[in-house]
């Protein structure tokens, strides 16, 4: 346990000590959330007027919101995750990981020290995102709740909890530079699509629906649109909206997912994301188990 401590207290330092490294992913979600609220939220109001018109500016104003916090956090949560995970990759870079290989402490207490300080880095960067989102949708538009905001949070752990392993399984495979910027690059340009934060999956053919109702992203998604959007859904209700019409939005705006025809009610979507970790999580622990065995035959 003190080596874990030790090696996980090393990887935190030398994360934030790495200026290039924390500010990228710190800026990443603040550049994401104007992005969006400057070109998303545009097309999301205009989702809502046409869907429901004569709704008040404010009420909108708040869906708007609400959509633009559950996209940006999906994505932040495994984008920043992946950035706080390469310093694992500088290590083999930098010839550090063979030096500590070569140590006496058991291997899998560094292995999983890794995991622990992503996780770490990564939850401070995203409730730090978490806080400046609330800012804004408190200007625009609130109508969360006191147990939205404590679901939004525990959303957020368990998608940076995703995050963070698929990020170690990923970077378990990269030995350069070059590869840590390829998938950086990839990871940040398509998982906002697949898993429908910058375009609602419903939007997208019966299809490609179908296959993305396999991916977990798809369900981190809606879960955490659920929580911000919920109180939205409970004002328009009380306006007197049809409740035909609200749900047909909930569908539109994917709060409301269906695998094989059936709706994952938010029970379901917390099964598939904590199975999911659970995976991954013996599939990370079964990489370095296959890595320490070969190391003990040196």
């Amino acid at each position: 346990m003190k080596t874990l401590l030790i090696f996980t207290r090393r990887n935190i330092k030398l994360f934030f000590k790495d200026k290039g490294m924390f500010f990228t992913s710190l800026i990443t979600p603040i550049i994401l959330l104007v992005l969006y609220a400057t070109f998303l939220g545009k097309i999301f109001r205009d989702t809502y007027s046409s869907a429901m018109p004569g709704l008040e500016e404010k009420l909108i104003s708040g869906a708007v919101g609400g959509q633009l916090l559950g996209a940006l956090l999906s994505v932040s949560c495994v984008t920043v995750a992946f950035c706080s995970n390469f310093l694992s990759v500088s290590d083999k870079v930098t010839g550090a990981s063979n030096d500590i290989d070569i140590t006496p402490f058991p291997k899998a207490e560094m292995a999983l020290s890794y995991y622990l300080s992503t996780l770490f880095s990564t939850l401070i960067i995203c409730y730090f995102t978490v806080f400046i989102s609330l800012i804004y949708i408190g200007i625009i538009g609130w109508y969360l709740s006191f147990a939205d905001v404590l679901f939004i949070l525990l959303d957020v752990l368990l998608i940076c909890m995703f995050g963070t392993v698929l990020s170690s399984v990923a970077v378990f495979f990269l030995t350069s530079q070059g590869q840590i910027s390829a998938v950086g690059a990839i990871i940040s340009a398509g998982y906002g699509f697949i898993c429908g934060a910058y375009m609602p999956i419903s939007q997208f053919g019966d299809g490609l629906r179908k296959v993305l109702s396999f991916f977990p992203g798809t369900y981190a998604t809606s879960l955490i649109k659920n929580h911000t959007l919920r109180g939205v859904f409970d004002e328009m209700e009380q306006k007197g909206i049809p409740e035909e019409a609200i749900s047909s939005l909930r569908e539109t705006m994917d709060c409301d997912i269906f695998f094989n025809g059936k709706s994952v009610g938010i029970t379901g979507m917390y099964a598939v994301l904590l199975i999911t970790i659970g995976v991954l999580i013996l599939l990370y622990m079964t990489l370095q188990v296959v890595k320490i065995n070969k190391l003990n035959r040196k």
